[in-house]
């Protein structure tokens, strides 16, 4: 009976999309000769924001631009050797323009001076664009630094996630490829055209997260090949270096991409706290410093070949090899039962980590049915293997050793989908699509203890399967533009010891995540956008691993099997007015994953590790307010949160609003010189729960380009070395007050040079696993 409701809620959104009339702008170029112009860029703005609506390829002499509202444009042309085109025009039916250009006439001249005033910061519904290829934004060697850079985007301190203020974990796409962690790590920065931040993703993004961050890369036509070389010193506690090199190759239909990085990385972080448990009297309190030394290969490799005009095949392979040297130690204090203990230990961990991804892409255009079908497979791998060699200091009188832990962890995942796009002829556009995804991850632990003889020998199994449907349409009706989507995802998980007959976890679930947005235009300056989406975020694969760290005789971090998803309901409001916009946004959430601690009394240990707490709520109102002024452009965001976590095992305490604030100012200087002003923080948070501290950051950088090709970069990050986090709550009786300490203070020098040129490149890939982001 569900499948007949579902089947028939589809065919009705169908037949609604069949009455919708977006328009059509088709440009056919020509030289003045009447030659073809087989080449070249155009950019369409509208005319009254100056905002950049879409960008194309010219195909052929060819140009389309489909489901555009009624309006007044400006369409920018730039070809090679001819006259650039501003063209005014005004659409309120389907438009054929045919365009005449001039070739460029040659003076030999003593200089030329060529300026370039695009935007930074492009603005649109909430939604904010970055400029990286054009901006000081590219001197900055590391994709996930850079990202850290941008409004609203938080990285971890051990630089493994990513969040985004007020939306959690993102999605995260290269050229509409789904990608992780490990795939951003091998990214090229130099190769990014641009960065937009997406806070209400539609049905055809894969229902994990809130927002998108969608990387697009640069695009060129240039038949030939070109190489980047980059090299970053950066001094922080330590010395650290990076060198990358990435090259692109391309002979008639076909081109081959190819990149490698190495890195030579000191890390540092520090993490302290304060224990309380009144029921059982103790108190402890410890300070943990772990320096590391990181050597890293990164190295990647695709072929994309052309079958023909709409059609290609493209085969694509990337991986990182990671060896860590971890040399930890930590002082602790601990008073129990009238007995106290001064204890330094030290955990000397080796560390080996290696990822490998790969996929298979095949696009075929379906002439007869005017619809784009894609077909892809992928697999990844992921292992982990650490050894560490524990000893302990009772009191200042000698290291005894205590610990020997091997741990081994793998995961592999395969997965295959397909999408068909169907545009219609009243341009209503309809998507629908399938993929399949089989996950498995083995962890093997070993415990030698030396004080007990207690030794543990466990081997733990995790499968996942997961089948996933969508379809979405999008159209307009009058000068209404809507989107209407829905995805149905079943998940079927089972988790078991190998010396267990029964499973340890057995979840078989299916979940539908319907989206709607509904734009309502109120003139050419003025729009209001209404969303609402249901979202998921699943426990990374990692939660699946028992490899646990060790800090004290008294505390353990570790994992959680038992995780559940955490499900979302988001409903928002966007107002906006040329480039400025403001923001209303409410979601809850059931089962959110945060840190927790308990006790067991039995063996006298703290474990810290992720749950589900009961249920989280939130409403954010949001500024974003850009401005340019001569040579100073400037964009600022503001975003009022009051946010609440809860849960019955857990202290609750009066939520508050609190204040996140980004500001970024770029000054154009003279003798081709960038300086970037970035500062952003948070006020003090009360969450609930949680209480967090305020916190202030603020960045410099200094840029310049020599010989067109050489690009400098001097950075100051972190000035005033705030990066340092304050956590305080109480849950299972025990009350924490933690701080955590970040190596963010840094000192660098960028270089990058490029050379060679491409001709016609159509290199493109698709990612297939949109569950890549778990694999860490």
């Amino acid at each position: 009976m569900l499948k007949k409701y579902y089947s028939f809620a589809l065919f009705f959104f169908c037949l609604i999309g069949f009455s919708q009339n977006n328009f059509t702008l088709k440009v056919e170029l020509t030289g003045a000769g009447n030659e073809i112009i087989k080449e070249g860029n155009a950019y369409l703005f509208d005319a009254e924001t100056n905002q950049i609506i879409k960008t194309e390829f010219i195909v052929d002499g060819q140009l389309f631009f489909t489901s555009l509202k009624e309006g007044k444009y400006n369409i920018q042309i730039y070809c090679e050797e001819y006259e650039d085109i501003d063209q005014k025009i005004t659409l309120n039916q389907n438009l054929n323009l045919k365009l005449v250009l001039s070739k460029i006439i040659f003076t030999e001249l003593n200089e030329i001076i060529l300026k370039s005033k695009k935007k930074t910061f492009t603005n649109s519904n909430g939604n904010i664009k970055v400029d990286i290829a054009n901006t000081i934004f590219k001197a900055i060697p590391n994709p996930v630094d850079l990202l850290s850079k941008l409004p609203g985007i938080q990285i971890s301190g051990n630089k493994e996630s990513i969040s985004i203020v007020g939306k959690g974990n993102p999605l995260i796409y290269i050229d509409n490829q789904k990608v992780g962690m490990n795939d951003l790590n091998a990214l090229f920065v130099e190769d990014i055209k641009t960065i937009e931040i997406i806070k209400n993703p539609s049905s055809k993004y894969e229902a994990e997260g809130k927002a998108v961050i969608l990387i697009t890369r640069k695009l060129s036509k240039k038949e030939g090949f070109e190489t980047n070389i980059s090299e970053v010193a950066s001094l922080k506690k330590r010395f650290n270096n990076y060198l990358g090199i990435n090259s692109s190759f391309k002979k008639n239909k076909t081109e081959i991409k190819t990149n490698f990085s190495y890195n030579q990385l000191s890390p540092w972080e520090s993490i302290g706290n304060n224990f309380e448990i009144s029921n059982n009297n103790i108190t402890s309190d410890f300070i943990a410093e772990s320096y590391t030394k990181r050597c890293q290969f990164i190295l990647g490799g695709g072929i994309y070949h052309q079958i023909n005009e709409d059609d290609y095949l493209s085969f694509n392979m990337s991986g990182k090899i990671q060896k860590d040297n971890d040399k930890n130690t930590t002082n602790s204090f601990i008073y129990q039962n009238n007995i106290q203990n001064n204890i330094e230990t030290f955990n000397n961990n080796d560390e080996n980590r290696n990822f490998l991804n790969s996929f298979v892409n095949y696009n075929k255009k379906i002439k007869s049915l005017d619809a784009k079908l894609f077909t892809g497979f992928q697999f990844s791998s992921f292992d982990q293997k650490s050894n560490s060699v524990i000893q302990n200091n009772y009191d200042n009188t000698q290291f005894d050793l205590t610990q020997n832990r091997k741990q081994k962890f793998n995961v592999n995942v395969f997965s295959g989908r397909t999408d068909l796009e169907k545009l219609f002829k009243n341009e209503m556009k309809w998507e629908i699509g399938a993929l399949y995804l089989s996950a498995e991850a083995n962890t093997n632990f070993e415990l030698i203890d030396f004080i007990s003889n207690n030794n543990e020998l466990t081997n733990y199994n995790f499968k996942e399967k997961n089948i996933t449907g969508y379809t979405q349409l999008s159209g307009k009706i009058k000068k209404l533009n809507y989107l209407f989507g829905i995805r149905t995802e079943n998940t079927n998980i089972k988790g078991k010891f190998k010396i267990d007959d029964n499973l340890l976890i057995d979840k078989n679930y299916t979940n539908f995540f319907p989206k709607f947005q509904l734009d309502i235009p109120i003139d050419s300056i003025k729009t209001i956008s209404l969303n609402y989406a249901k979202s998921i975020s699943r426990p990374n694969y990692s939660s699946t691993s028992q490899i646990s760290i060790y800090t004290n005789p008294f505390l353990v971090f570790s994992r959680n099997i038992n995780l559940n998803p955490t499900i979302s309901d988001e409903i928002s409001g966007t107002f906006q007015y040329k480039n400025k916009s403001v923001k209303l946004n409410f979601f809850q959430s059931k089962d959110p994953e945060y840190f927790a601690f308990s006790y067991d009394s039995s063996i006298n240990l703290i474990s810290f590790n992720s749950i589900n707490y009961a249920r989280e709520s939130g409403v954010n109102l949001e500024f974003t307010l850009p401005f340019k002024q001569k040579f100073w452009t400037s964009t600022n965001n503001f975003n009022f949160i009051l946010n609440k976590i809860e849960d019955k095992s857990a202290v609750f305490n009066e939520s508050k609003p609190y204040l996140y604030y980004y500001s970024n100012h770029i000054f154009e200087l003279p003798k081709k010189f960038d300086f970037s002003v970035t500062g952003w923080g948070f006020t003090e948070r009360n969450e609930g729960v949680f209480k967090r501290n305020s916190l202030f950051i603020m960045d410099l950088a200094l840029s310049i380009t020599l010989f067109k090709n050489f690009d400098c970069t001097l950075s100051f990050n972190d000035v005033f070395r705030k990066m340092n986090f304050n956590e305080n709550f109480t849950i299972n009786d025990i009350a924490s007050k933690g701080i955590y300490y970040t190596d963010t203070r840094e000192i660098s020098f960028s270089i990058n040079y490029k050379f060679g040129r491409i001709k016609d490149s159509n290199y493109q890939e698709r990612k297939i696993d949109e569950n890549s982001n778990r694999i860490r």
